[in-house]
């Protein structure tokens, strides 16, 4: 286990969703963030104290989380300083970046002169099988994508709170670095070789009751062309009885690609239907998560109704609004 609490270390992130994994701990696990590091020219705030790195060691702080998830997951030279600092002060650290912090000799070198440990929690801690295709007991719900970072995670662990305040049966089952954290268990999908992707999905969700849902973290988009291979692993290797489709209105283009703009809502719903009922062919589509935050209240509210109009499904910001309309819909197939 990464020890508690966690200062949640911004770097320089250059906007408020480069620092997702922060606002990810932040958000579900606040109880366990006592302060955020923000270097020069971060523009990334998580509402939380302010600390040097000796002010969150007196404080009682034990990990410093690297906070920042960036194109391509690497640890920036100009972070290395403050992760030293924090080494020196007590503290371990833990990374979700494809850079590990064991291969950063200045990090190894101190987290030993200091009796600290290096926690990567984006390293495949199993040796996962290939995936067979066969039907697995138990029930699962999958969160796809119209982009990367538009709430999937979100929407799942949403989902298991309001199924858990039910008493009914149900696993967030976390398929990503910032999952993991906070959570504290999982698979860290795109760090999985190509051939295995499918297979650590099924490993992740086996047999079960038949009425435990599985509410499985999605990642990336069939639409997006640099991640779409991890969302097609999740799909067969979840084979979903149940899809929830999410969105994020205000985005101009593709997270990280430019030239790209996101597809419809309805260009999601067929896609991934038919990739979906390769494996399960009684898959369905049962509501539509949106992203709200760049909203004020009434454009969400707005957009929601529209979007529900429109889809035919019910349509909510389950962060602002709760999960239970997406929860009456899994239970609705049952």
């Amino acid at each position: 286990m990464i020890p508690q609490p966690y200062l949640l270390f911004l770097g320089d992130a250059p906007d408020p969703l480069a620092a997702k994994v922060a606002q990810g701990i932040r958000d579900w696990r606040p109880d366990v963030a006592i302060g955020q590091f923000r270097m020069a020219g971060c523009n990334a705030d998580m509402k939380l104290p302010d600390m040097t790195i000796a002010e969150a060691a007196a404080a009682g702080a034990k990990t410093l989380v690297v906070g920042v998830a960036n194109r391509g997951g690497m640890i920036s030279p100009a972070w290395i300083a403050v992760l030293r600092e924090a080494l020196a002060a007590g503290m371990d650290l833990a990374s979700g970046l494809h850079n590990l912090l064991r291969d950063e000799p200045e990090l190894v070198e101190a987290a030993r002169t200091h009796g600290r440990t290096l926690h990567d929690v984006r390293v495949p801690a199993v040796k996962y099988p290939i995936a067979n295709g066969k039907r697995r007991t138990g029930k699962r719900c999958l969160a796809v994508g119209t982009d990367c970072s538009v709430g999937k995670m979100y929407t799942a662990i949403a989902m298991e709170r309001a199924m858990h305040a039910r008493k009914l049966k149900a696993t967030f089952r976390a398929t990503g670095q910032t999952g993991i954290l906070i959570t504290g268990d999982g698979v860290p999908l795109d760090a999985v070789i190509a051939d295995f992707m499918a297979g650590a999905i099924e490993w992740l969700t086996p047999d079960n009751d038949p009425d435990h849902w599985d509410l499985i973290e999605g990642q990336g988009s069939l639409f997006h062309a640099s991640y779409s291979g991890v969302t097609l692993a999740l799909i067969h290797g979840g084979q979903p009885d149940a899809l929830i489709l999410c969105h994020e209105p205000t985005r101009a283009h593709m997270r990280g690609l430019p030239d790209y703009t996101l597809p419809s809502l309805e260009d999601l719903a067929e896609v991934s239907l038919r990739m979906a009922r390769i494996v399960n062919p009684a898959c369905q589509v049962v509501g539509i998560s949106i992203n709200t935050a760049g909203l004020d209240e009434a454009a969400a509210l707005d957009y929601l109704a529209r979007t529900e109009e429109r889809m035919k499904l019910p349509a909510v910001d389950p962060f602002r609004q709760g999960a239970d309309r997406l929860v009456d819909a899994l239970e609705a197939l049952t």
